[in-house]
This record gives structure tokens, sequence and C-alpha cells, in this order.
């Protein structure tokens, strides 16, 4: 009975899925429910471009406000390129609750196992936006030098911003076509342009991004000639993701080294459930090897952890 059951709503969470993944709509239709979301009155909110702290009205509000767990994930979706209501994920996770917690009490009978594979499933949705989000983070990233070139001879050739910026929706596919075509679209129904780049870069929280927007913002307040500041932006660009491959090549063996030291024991522990099961029953079924395996498993995360945080690089 419980393995119908858990069954059952795996059957729902799938289908559930598969909406969600269907119904994220056309171009047009997606452009659209970006502007209307991101369009908000002048004084709700104001991107600060110098990464400093903005004034907040109270010290409780800043804090509900910085830990709004509902508000970041809908913030991921839309960078994630993911338009569908923000209510179908959370749905999605509960019911992914759910079935991890009837698969764990099914198969091991143990609450605590039961609440860690109701954790580890509820977690895949989260897990796949963040990858779809990091995903088009790094498309937009490899698309925006050719971008600011393809601006920058636009400008030196008589071309306005604007047109120029027309140009380059023409030439670029998603995502940074796609967010380009939004800040236009956001100029024809009234937003000054230096708003709507702002607006992107809520969408888009990329550092070489907020380079152009301040670039741009500059430009407006001073009137420097852009044309030569984008270019030079590009360059900038160029040399950063240059910076940022280096690192990563020099970091790919220890960063590979980390994760096979990581799953290996469950690897191992894997292989010898599947050819030998009577060698790993003491440690599912007999509550002495219960405790191993949990005290296993929270050290081998712990281990995963420190490992990544070790070979993080900020520049």
């Amino acid at each position: 009975m419980d393995i119908l059951l858990a069954g059952a709503i795996f059957a729902v969470v799938f289908a559930g899925v598969l909406v969600l993944l269907s119904e994220r709509g056309t171009e047009i239709e997606q452009r659209q429910y970006i502007t209307r979301r991101m369009i908000r009155p002048a004084d709700e909110f104001d991107v600060n471009i110098t990464r400093k702290r903005a004034p907040q009205a109270t010290p409780l509000l800043s804090l509900l406000l910085k830990f709004n767990p509902v508000r970041k994930l809908e913030q991921s979706m839309w960078q994630a390129g993911i338009y569908s209501r923000v209510l179908d994920a959370l749905l999605i996770i509960v019911l992914l609750f759910g079935a991890g917690w009837v698969l764990g009490q099914t198969i091991w009978g143990d609450q605590t196992f039961a609440l860690l594979s109701a954790l580890v499933l509820a977690a895949m949705p989260i897990v796949f936006i963040r990858f779809k989000r990091k995903r088009r983070m790094k498309a937009f990233n490899n698309q925006l030098p050719f971008a600011l070139d393809l601006i920058k001879s636009s400008l030196e050739a008589g071309h306005s911003l604007a047109r120029a910026l027309q140009v380059l929706v023409g030439e670029f596919a998603d995502p940074l076509g796609t967010e380009f075509r939004t800040v236009l679209e956001q100029t024809r129904i009234g937003l000054p342009l230096g708003r709507a780049l702002e607006d992107m870069l809520q969408r888009v929280p990329e550092d070489d991004l907020r380079l152009f927007v301040v670039a741009v913002k500059v430009q407006t307040e001073v009137g420097s000639s852009l044309a030569s500041i984008v270019g030079r932006l590009a360059e900038i660009i160029r040399t950063r993701q240059r910076l940022r491959l280096q690192v990563k090549a020099l970091t790919a063996q220890s960063r590979m080294g980390g994760l096979v030291v990581g799953l290996l024991p469950a690897l191992v522990l894997g292989a010898f459930s599947l050819i030998q099961p009577g060698y790993t029953d003491a440690l599912f079924y007999d509550p002495t090897g219960q405790k191993i395996l949990k005290v296993a498993v929270g050290l081998d995360l712990m281990a995963l952890i420190t490992i990544r945080r070790l070979l993080r690089v900020d520049y």
C-alpha cells in the first residue's frame, strides 16, 4: 500500500513538472510577463549600481526583505528564464517533499532518512532553477562583449543608443537579445532608458553588465563619448573572462578531486548494495548501523561543503 501511495505521489509530481515546463509560453508572452512584473513605481525600489547598502526604514523590515525566500525564488526563476508562477514551483516542491517522506518511510522506516530523502527531492526544483540560471547568466556574459562591439560600431556610425540597441536586438538571440528587447519595450511605454537598464540589472545581476549600466549613467550625466567607453569596456570584460577561465582551469583538478572523494563513499555503498546486499543490511536495518550511516552522511556533506568553500575564488 505504501509503495502504491509513493508511486501515486511521484506520478502527480511528474505531471506537475511537465505542466510547469510546458506552460513557459511563447517569447512574446515571456516578454510581456517580464515587462508587467518588473515595471513598478519609481519610489518602490532603486538599483544601487555602486553596491552600497540602501537605507531602510527599520532593521526588522530590512531583515524580512533580505531573507524572503519566496521573493528570492521568484527572482531566481526570472533570472533562469522560467516565467511560470512562483506558486507552481512551490507546489511542486511541497509535492516532492511529501513523496520523499513517503518513499523514505517505505524503504528505511526511519524518521531521519525519511526527512533526508524528502529534503533531497524537495531541493531538486531549486537545483534545476539554479542550474538554468547559471547557464543563462553564462550565455549572457559570453554574448556581452560582442554586443558591446556592435553598440560601439553603431554609435561611431552616428546612431543613437536606442537605435544601437534596436540593431543589437535584431542580431542576438536569447538571453541577451530577449533582455535588451525588454529594455526597449519598457522605454516605449515611457520608462527612462537608465531605469530600464537598472531593471535589466535586476534580472541579470552580473558585474560585467553592471559596468555597462554605470557607463551609460555616466555618459548621461557627464556627456562623454559613449562609443570609446563601450569599446574600452568590451576589452575589460574580455580580460575578466580570460581571468575567470584561467582560475577555473587552475582549480579544475582540485574541484574534481573533491567531488570524487565526496561521492566515492556513496558510489561504493550503492555498488555493494546491488552486488552483495547482505554487506550493507546492517547499515540500513540495524539501529547501530543506522547511527553510523547518519554520522557518515553528515561528515560527507560537511566535507563537500568545506572543499567547495576552499576552492571558491573571489576577485
